[in-house]
């Protein structure tokens, strides 16, 4: 077998940080996690079923947002993630980029239940903030202190994180939150950077992906054999607040005897790589 160990980012793409969040819920069958398809003209892994997320933009990180928070200061949100300051953006990006794609806000009101859209009225009412979001017409900070909100902060849970490979057009450290899906709110996709949505058992994911017909990107596919593991919601959810460590995922990219193979940190040909591309 003939390994050639790809060294070189040419285009030497900036790593921006994003945050991405799996929202879980228990169907007739088992658990189930709420996924979109990307449009197929983006130049981004376009026709990929992903989980609603994106880059952190600087209003993530705007001061006001701590005190419209729940149960997670930025000191402590900076701690799990291991950086000096600004975590709790991370926080806000995912539920920011859950509410733009997807239409759920994971966000509770002044009696700490999480917001509902059965009326009709409200429904139309967070249907126009979205679109605000969205189109940065409005900051989410505005629409949250306007409603009487808090954003559920304490209701997401640090999962992992995962850095895009050297070669990719676009590269991402992104961290991994899981959430229980909020009940009240019907998902919807945005037809403009995701075409379609549906809530999906791990397995079926998985199995759909094998045969061909369900784009997953490697990150992806990891983390739903993760999920696939456990067989409701709330197990879901426990496994990720018993995680101690969460050290970041860089993938290396390398051929194998004329085609691609995806390696992680502790693969032989990982530490290889590795070593080369240091000396």
């Amino acid at each position: 077998m003939s390994l050639s160990l790809q060294v070189d980012d040419p285009h030497e793409i900036p790593i921006r940080d994003a945050a991405t969040v799996m929202l879980v819920r228990d169907g007739r069958h088992g658990v189930e996690v709420f996924m979109l398809r990307r449009n197929l003209n983006s130049d981004f892994v376009g026709g990929a079923y992903v989980f609603p997320g994106g880059a952190v933009d600087p209003g993530d990180s705007d001061r006001a947002i701590e005190a419209l928070s729940v149960g997670l200061s930025d000191a402590q949100a900076s701690e799990l993630l291991g950086v000096g300051r600004g975590g709790l953006a991370y926080w806000v990006a995912a539920i920011r980029e859950s509410f733009e794609e997807a239409g759920l806000l994971l966000a509770v009101d002044e009696d700490d239940r999480m917001v509902g859209f059965a009326n009709p009225e409200v429904a139309g009412r967070f249907h126009r903030h979205r679109i605000d979001v969205d189109t940065a017409v409005r900051a989410l900070r505005d629409v949250v202190r306007e409603e009487r909100l808090r954003l559920a902060t304490d209701r997401m849970h640090y999962f992992s994180r995962w850095i895009t490979p050297l070669g990719s057009p676009r590269r991402y450290d992104t961290r991994f939150f899981v959430a229980h899906a909020p009940e009240g709110q019907v998902p919807s996709h945005d037809d403009r950077e995701t075409i379609a949505n549906l809530w999906i058992r791990p397995t079926e994911a998985l199995e759909r992906n094998e045969a061909g017909d369900f784009t997953l990107i490697f990150p992806t596919v990891r983390t739903l054999e993760v999920l696939a593991r456990f067989d409701s919601a709330e197990a879901v959810v426990a496994h990720a607040r018993s995680i101690a460590e969460f050290p970041a995922i860089l993938p290396r990219i390398v051929e194998d005897g004329g085609g691609l193979r995806i390696v992680l940190p502790g693969d032989e040909v990982y530490d290889a790589f590795s070593s080369k591309r240091l000396n």
